[in-house]
């Protein structure tokens, strides 16, 4: 038998069929066996908060996961469906050298398609993507429903190795960055997109001014152009210190934003997720307003970047513990 000691997510799982929720307790509550279940009398009982989790004995059988420890395949990173769940309980416990969190499906360690564990910086964060996990219904587990999860395993994986080329990627974007190019105010069809981008991204740009210490360049081409070299330097100089946690949040965001200065903005506090999406989308909000809105075009576009968006300012948010 394997101890957990972590309490069981506190979080509601909804059931599809009539949209009904239960409240989960800890997992000692929710397992048969009630007293004997929370440790209570037996050995490793009392108050220190173990929980025993019993293995199946079909375990055995199972050769996708070993003992103590289950692992994603890499298909978990683009697959639509991995698998069948194969658990009963998703639950957090702090990772055993004492620094981070750890994620437990029933009495196994998960662990990320490079087969690490997957050691998180919060119990926070760990508490989240456990809740994603609980999520997974029992014919399928869905890789798309659990961004947190692609997010972890990107920090713990790929940003450690390719951190320089994550941030050289970052920059060569960075002087066609979205808030740079301003639309012209001579033409009937874009003088309203001018307005509302001196209205909403002028501000941003003076934060910009006062934040980094340099004024950036506005242009009026498709082709982009030059940001001043000592901005572009401080820009570079802030990613170089963010930890693996907080560039994989800037560099999901930056791909879905069409805009490092977006992410950057988010990133110390000046701009929330609403005020950034409205930004990202104002010049095609405004031909919207104006033609109309595509169903099954502009409205799974909206969906996707608010998705996108989001999963990644929370994740910025709760590996700090916030």
């Amino acid at each position: 038998m394997a101890t957990v000691a972590a309490r069981r997510l506190l979080l509601p799982r909804w059931v599809a069929a009539g949209g009904r929720g239960r409240l989960l307790g800890t997992a000692a509550e929710a397992s048969p066996g009630g007293e004997e279940a929370r440790g209570g009398g037996g050995e490793g009982g009392g108050s220190d908060g173990a929980i025993y989790v019993k293995k199946p004995a079909a375990a055995a059988a199972v050769t996708t996961r070993d003992e103590t420890s289950v692992a994603m395949p890499t298909s978990f990173m683009t697959g639509s469906v991995v698998g069948k769940r194969f658990y009963r309980d998703a639950t957090v416990r702090l990772a055993d050298d004492c620094n981070g969190w750890t994620v437990m499906l029933d009495y196994r360690t998960l662990k990320s398609p490079a087969k690490r564990p997957l050691k998180l910086p919060s119990r926070a964060l760990a508490m989240a993507i456990a809740a994603e996990w609980e999520y997974q219904e029992s014919d399928g587990i869905r890789p798309f429903t659990m961004p947190l999860m692609k997010l972890a395993c990107t920090a713990l994986e790929r940003v450690p190795l390719t951190r320089t080329k994550v941030i050289d990627n970052l920059m060569k974007e960075f002087h066609q960055d979205l808030v740079f190019c301003r639309s012209p105010a001579d033409s009937e069809l874009t003088i309203g997109v001018h307005q509302k981008q001196k209205e909403k991204i002028d501000p941003i740009l003076d934060w910009v001014n006062t934040e980094f210490g340099f004024k950036p360049v506005v242009y009026t081409t498709f082709f982009g152009g030059k940001q001043d070299e000592d901005l572009t330097k401080a820009v570079e100089t802030v990613l170089k210190k963010t930890t693996d946690c907080e560039l994989a949040s800037i560099d999901a965001m930056a791909a879905a934003a069409h805009s490092l200065v977006i992410p950057l903005a988010i990133f110390k506090e000046r701009l929330g997720i609403e005020e950034a999406i409205e930004l990202i989308r104002l010049e095609e909000d405004h031909q919207v307003d104006r033609w109309g809105l595509v169903e099954g075009g502009h409205d799974v576009d909206i969906a996707d970047l608010k998705v996108q968006m989001s999963s990644a300012v929370v994740f910025l948010g709760l590996s700090r513990g916030m």
